[in-house]
């Protein structure tokens, strides 16, 4: 289980390179010279999906001490968590849902913004910083501009890139520091 959608994304790819091509899972395991060779085996998943297919959305709503009633909130996907589509099956690439039905699970309203699945520049920041504020910035003006108090991410990347490059006002938090609050945690 992870909470960092790269990460989340890297040993699913992997694993999945592991479990479909045997090239790749001899080298793995040449590599990692381990007494029994590892297959793919391990079941990757996100937190997220956690909360979701395990705990329960509803159940999860039944936690809430402190809904967070009256709260805008947009979820921001980014590009790390849904693509590629056929490998992490996490949600739909195109129109995903986790992360709002997430947002209504702690008492907020959960804003459908256009660019909740674009990428944020996040990757290109050393490179390109004007790139990566272009992009973190249309991200953000997009939920700003949708009445959202808040962009909700499950990414440190885009947490950073919208947080540092973002010419806008807008907040944006960790899923995990929403999901506290309305757990009702300092």
């Amino acid at each position: 289980v992870t909470v960092c959608s790269a990460c989340y994304n890297v040993l699913k790819q992997t694993n999945n390179e592991i479990l479909t091509n045997a090239d790749m899972a001899m080298r793995a395991n040449n590599y990692m010279k381990l007494d029994k060779p590892y297959m793919g085996e391990v079941k990757v998943i996100h937190y997220m999906e956690l909360l979701r297919d395990t705990v329960g959305f509803g159940a999860l709503a039944e936690k809430v001490t402190n809904p967070l009633k009256g709260k805008k909130v947009s979820a921001y996907y980014g590009c790390l968590l849904l693509r590629p589509g056929k490998v992490l099956q996490f949600d739909d690439p195109e129109n995903p849902t986790v992360m709002e039905e997430f947002i209504r699970a702690l008492g907020a309203e959960a804003v459908i913004s256009p660019m909740r699945n674009e990428c944020c520049g996040g990757y290109v920041t050393l490179e390109d910083k004007g790139l990566a504020k272009k992009r973190s910035t249309a991200v953000a003006e997009s939920a700003k501009s949708l009445g959202s108090d808040v962009i909700v991410t499950a990414c440190p990347l885009c947490l950073y890139n919208l947080t540092k490059n973002a010419d806008t006002d807008i907040p944006t938090v960790y899923f995990t520091d929403l999901l506290a609050e309305a757990l009702g945690l300092k």
